[in-house]
């Protein structure tokens, strides 16, 4: 059985970046690697509801911390066997987002932390009601929400297809994640955490050392 893990951050933190070097290192060190990014954008009928939703369809459903919470569930357990099914035949499981990221947006859209309840509510959800494989290792790529917001400003300029939705252009909302990302980290939520600072480069060699090693 593989090794899942996850790479979280803010949106514009620079996780695919991170993910494809990640993904070669591992592959450079003779492991097996497979990819998957939540939400599903275009392969599920969830993750397509979320988008639509936060770029003003669907009435005041992006209004919804729970209905939008459930949504980015409903698109993970719909992906519940390819994960476990990617686990039996590769070495590591790479995911750009998992269920830290409806953790941390739905707490820091309610200005709560790590304990609160919602972020239970979504533990209780995604891993004991629907099963979903528990990570082995979380990566939080850390950079500041100015920073952040930048880069993923410069993208939609750069990418027309891109176009930022309301969570990514809600600067509020951004530093608050970013707070509850780093709670769930100290906690070390649902598994070990590592913290990677997004400002300096990365070294996906050691990076890949270190996850093999575990």
């Amino acid at each position: 059985m593989g090794r899942l893990v996850v790479i979280e951050g803010l949106d514009g933190a620079g996780k695919r970046t991170l993910t494809d070097a990640l993904t070669a290192a591992l592959r450079d060190a003779g492991a097996s690697v497979a990819t998957t990014a939540f939400p599903r954008y275009g392969v599920s009928v969830h993750a397509d509801l979320v988008r639509e939703a936060l770029h003003g369809d669907h009435g005041d459903l992006a209004e919804s911390v729970y209905g939008m919470g459930l949504l980015y569930a409903l698109d993970r357990r719909d992906a519940a066997d390819d994960i476990r099914d990617l686990l039996a035949r590769h070495d590591v499981v790479l995911l750009d987002r998992y269920v830290a990221s409806n953790a941390a947006y739905q707490a820091a859209r309610l200005r709560e932390g790590a304990d609160s309840d919602v972020v239970r509510w979504v533990r209780e959800l995604e891993i004991d009601r629907f099963g979903l494989p528990v990570p082995n290792a979380h990566l939080l790529l850390r950079v500041a929400p100015d920073v952040a917001a930048s880069r993923a400003r410069g993208r939609a300029e750069a990418d027309a297809a891109r176009t930022r939705d309301a969570f990514e252009t809600d600067d509020g909302l951004q530093s608050r994640c970013s707070a509850v990302y780093d709670e769930l980290a100290a906690a070390d939520w649902l598994s070990s955490w590592y913290v990677i600072d997004g400002a300096d480069h990365v070294d996906a060699a050691d990076l890949a050392k270190r996850l093999l090693a575990r």
